[in-house]
């Protein structure tokens, strides 16, 4: 079992050190290919970067390197991700941006297409993809990032909507210091970004799934051995078949709904499901850590502090 255990560890963290060089080289692409050329500018601080860089060639014809500036306008964001993420979440987020800075510094500066809007779209899209792939391992490509992960954890709101509105500042200042059509592009560039984002990063999007089933005591003990979420059982009655059974009613992350998929038909394959996007969620909803802390002490934190009250 502990040899188990020590094999999966490695390849998670392979996993996670695959990501980070594939991040690199998209972000790296996605700068010197097709948003530098363009003056379209990114979203966080790889924006804030390029700004600056822009600034310091163009009126006091100083060359410095976009890529270093990345590392160092990121170096104040680990010292909150550290607070707020965790040890082992800043590590590799500080890995991550330390190799995009390297790859924005490697990779030459080339025109692809002279087209704006292509180059807002491919960029936005790459930056997307490698911003989306670190966050559903566990890290970020820092800047706003992590500012948006700490203000989802906190509120369970979607990460791409928190990147949206923190890089409204990215926009004005692209529109106040050169012209109003790059910041139109970065717009649109950082849209497409929020949207990839969302679609892979997937932990704060919320589901109901509605469960079927005439073996409702079988069901509810199979998933709340494998999965920590409440559920609401209510009668049921087969309009066809005329069958009494119950519903189960659950609140899940996209996340976890192959697993719940997985458990209920092992022990009822003929249970009807039907799942449901959740805009929102009133009351208690444990989100990943809370999660993690229940696993390892069998209640969650404020459980805990209200049942030390009452002794």
């Amino acid at each position: 079992m502990s040899k188990w255990v020590i094999s999966y560890k490695q390849s998670e963290t392979l996993k996670k050190f695959a990501v980070i060089f594939v991040t690199g080289i998209l972000v790296g692409i996605s700068l010197n290919f097709f948003l530098i050329p363009a003056k379209v500018f990114s979203a966080g601080m790889n924006g804030v970067a390029q700004i600056i860089a822009t600034l310091l060639y163009t009126h006091l014809g100083i060359t410095i390197d976009t890529g270093l500036f990345i590392l160092l306008l990121n170096i104040p964001i680990f010292v909150l991700g550290f607070m707020r993420l965790g040890k082992e979440s800043t590590i590799y987020s500080f890995l991550n941006v330390a190799w995009v800075s390297l790859t924005t510094i490697l990779i030459p500066i080339e025109v692809i297409t002279t087209n704006p809007l292509m180059n807002a779209i491919a960029g936005g899209v790459l930056i997307g993809i490698g911003a989306g792939l670190s966050l559903k391992m566990g890290f970020t490509t820092g800047g706003m990032d992590v500012i948006s992960l700490v203000l989802s954890k906190t509120t369970g709101k979607t990460v791409g909507n928190y990147m949206f509105m923190l890089n409204g500042i990215i926009v004005a200042i692209a529109g106040f210091v050169f012209d109003w059509e790059s910041a139109l592009y970065t717009i649109i560039s950082i849209y497409c970004m929020t949207q990839v984002v969302d679609t892979i990063h997937t932990s704060h999007q919320k589901v109901t799934a509605m469960i079927i089933t005439v073996q409702p005591e079988v069901v509810t003990q199979a998933i709340s051995k494998q999965m920590i979420r409440g559920m609401t059982l209510l009668p049921s009655m087969g309009g066809y078949s005329g069958v009494e059974g119950r519903m189960i009613m659950m609140v899940i992350t996209r996340y976890e709904l192959y697993d719940l998929e997985q458990i209920v038909y092992e022990v009822d394959e003929n249970a009807f499901m039907n799942i449901i996007p959740t805009n929102s969620v009133l009351g208690r909803f444990a989100n990943e850590d809370e999660q993690r802390i229940f696993k390892s002490t069998g209640s969650f934190p404020e459980m805990k502090k209200h049942k030390t009250k009452q002794k």
